[in-house]
């Protein structure tokens, strides 16, 4: 039995017998035939995957001009990706007749938001986000909180590195959502006071 907590070996998987897979965690995207397991997220990835989807959410989903997704699978083409947070168009979310949004999603988010993890291949993260971008996806994001910037992939354009108060760009054509590294930074300071002590 393969393990996929693993890379795939050097045989190759196809996309149906990955998806009839069980899922792992963490989890586990199909890239060219292989599979590659996520770091596990730790406390900054997680602090800043959370915030960034509820301020997204916030203002975009009580408007229903999209949502934000953290760890969602979408497959297209012939891959599988689970971008640490996928935003979806709210006409590119399949709902079903109760309003509840289907389990499966087989396109390429709108936009994609990567946080790099140490021991993360810094190309294969980039690389999934240009693959999107063949396949509908518009804006891409790539934080490192390390290096506290922002690599902005968008649709015809070369990438842009971002950092400090530079805003950054968001979807076309929906409300402004304003955001800089320098706030996605700032959401990694939780504790406000100093202990008295030393």
């Amino acid at each position: 039995m393969m393990n996929l907590a693993t890379q795939a070996s050097p045989q190759t998987l196809s996309l149906q017998d990955f998806l009839r897979q069980p899922e792992t965690k963490p989890a586990s995207e199909y890239i060219n035939g292989r599979v590659f397991q996520k770091p596990m997220p730790k406390t900054r990835h997680s602090r800043l995957q959370l915030k960034l989807a509820q301020a997204i959410n916030d203002i975009l989903e009580e408007v229903e001009l999209g949502a934000a997704f953290p760890e969602l699978r979408c497959t297209f083409s012939d891959r599988s990706i689970v971008p640490d947070v996928a935003v979806l168009r709210w006409d590119n979310i399949a709902f079903d007749e109760s309003g509840v949004p289907l389990d499966d999603v087989k396109v390429a988010p709108d936009w994609m938001i990567e946080i790099w993890s140490p021991g993360q291949s810094a190309n294969r993260v980039a690389g999934n986000i240009l693959y999107a971008m063949e396949y509908g996806c518009e804006l891409g994001w790539l934080v490192d909180p390390d290096d506290q910037s922002v690599l902005v992939f968008q649709a015809g354009r070369s990438p842009i590195l971002f950092e400090g108060e530079m805003p950054l760009p968001v979807l076309s054509k929906l409300p402004e959502i304003e955001l800089s590294v320098a706030v996605i930074v700032g959401w990694l300071k939780m504790k406000k006071r100093q202990s008295a002590e030393g």
